[in-house]
């Protein structure tokens, strides 16, 4: 008979997992483990020193943490008197339709709506007027429904994201509508952030996550050709970006020729350079033992053997979205035997189940790859780097996560310790 309490557990842990980042207070209070306290040291320098209309981009890889990490600054400026606003740009456009018009678009719509939510005294007339302009769009027709909408009352931020995430139609209109009036649209959120401040007494930061999740395409469309229209607005923002974008030539160059030093959040280092392949290697138990908090603050540790935790820890290659991708995968794995071994009593996550779990997440990396990747990574894992590390190639890989980018003293690379198994495999290394 299937043992429905166990199963509960291991589906418990399965949705723990998901819980990132962490935003709310119930969530931090249950789940949040201290990690890369210096980069949120190092974010608060650079917006501090910076002048009023002030830009920091964000940079590292996906799923390093750094959604958690921002959630975190954002709290703490709070804390220090700014009036923040924290948005993630997946919540509130369709991924795949995010461009530099409508990145603006939420930035203003956002100011308005938390301006709202925290009753910062906006004189009725003026508050009337600037839904009046979301409202007014290029085509008579959609502004007519707009403020139909509107006027029958209810949440205008929910009704305004729901299009945006949802309506293609409602994209597009705001985009012709603003792609020639880019500097309108950036006065509207300065006339916003001024009310903000003369009401608040408090300087406005806006912080924008998810940037860095964007298709490559999509990012150096925005950063390296629209950046300067991102940067218009005169209040200080935080864009996020992919580490693979920073290493496009011309994506940096145009970062560089504008803004100040890019702030990077590292991935974790389990071991450093020189012994990172060696057989004896042994890995930094500091950092090992924050992942393993990590872990064991969703799954109990009598679900799970201590040293395939451990195990599961160094297969994340210091990615804290990897370490989460594995233990799902593990999660997975014992639901499964739950159902079709109903009569055993021993079911916990140990290596049999670990191995089958990497033996799934081996062939989701190894799909995409043709014989000219594959030789690429074995490249860069016996090197520590590629001949190319501007290829659109490597670039991808990077992005994808096969490749990790590694600092301390020299910038390295490294291949994902599953990637690594895969070449293994083909004979590679």
């Amino acid at each position: 008979m299937v043992d429905k309490a166990l199963l509960e557990q291991f589906r418990q842990a399965y949705r723990d997992l998901e819980l990132f980042p962490l935003l709310t207070a119930e969530q931090i209070e249950a789940f949040r483990v201290d990690y890369s306290g210096d980069t949120v040291i190092r974010l608060e320098q650079a917006v501090e020193n910076a002048p009023p209309n002030g830009k920091v981009i964000f940079a590292g890889h996906r799923g390093c943490g750094k959604s958690t990490l921002l959630a975190k600054f954002a709290r703490q400026m709070m804390q220090q008197g700014y009036f923040v606003v924290f948005f993630s740009i997946a919540d509130l456009i369709e991924m795949s339709a995010v461009n530099h018009v409508n990145i603006l678009y939420t930035i203003a719509l956002s100011l308005l709506s938390k301006a709202t939510e925290r009753q910062v005294a906006i004189p009725e007339e003026t508050r009337k007027s600037l839904l009046d302009w979301f409202t007014t769009t290029q085509t008579d027709i959609v502004t007519k429904e707009l403020k139909q909408e509107v006027g029958v009352g209810g949440d205008f931020f929910k009704l305004f994201t729901a299009k945006l995430k949802n309506e293609d139609t409602f994209r597009e209109e705001i985009r012709k509508t603003y792609q020639n009036r880019i500097g309108d649209l950036a006065k509207k959120a300065d006339e916003i952030a001024g009310f903000i401040q003369a009401a608040t007494k408090k300087e406005v930061l806006v912080v924008i996550d998810d940037l860095d999740k964007l298709d490559l395409e999509l990012v150096e469309n925005i950063y390296k050709d629209n950046i300067n229209s991102l940067f218009l607005p005169k209040f200080r923002i935080v864009f996020t970006i992919p580490i693979s974008a920073i290493r496009n030539n011309d994506v940096l160059a145009v970062l560089q020729s504008i803004g100040p030093r890019i702030q990077l959040m590292s991935v974790s280092k389990f071991y450093n350079r020189v012994e990172s392949h060696k057989p004896d290697s042994v890995p930094q138990e500091s950092k090992v033992d924050l992942f393993l908090q990590v872990l064991y603050k969703r799954i109990p540790d009598d679900l799970i053997e201590p040293a395939t935790a451990r195990n599961v820890v160094l297969k994340s290659g210091g990615v804290i979205r990897e370490l989460v991708r594995i233990a799902r995968e593990c999660c997975n794995e014992c639901t499964f035997l739950i159902r079709t071994e109903p009569d055993r009593q021993d079911i916990k996550i140990n290596d049999d189940v670990l191995t089958a779990a990497l033996k799934n997440l081996r062939n989701e990396f190894a799909r995409p790859l043709g014989m000219n990747l594959y030789n690429l990574l074995a490249e860069t894992y016996k090197n520590l780097k590629p001949a190319d590390a501007k290829s659109p190639e490597f670039l991808s890989l990077l992005h994808g996560l096969y490749v990790l980018e590694y600092e301390n003293d020299d910038l390295w690379y490294d291949i994902h310790p599953i990637v690594v198994d895969l070449l293994k495999r083909e004979n590679l290394i």
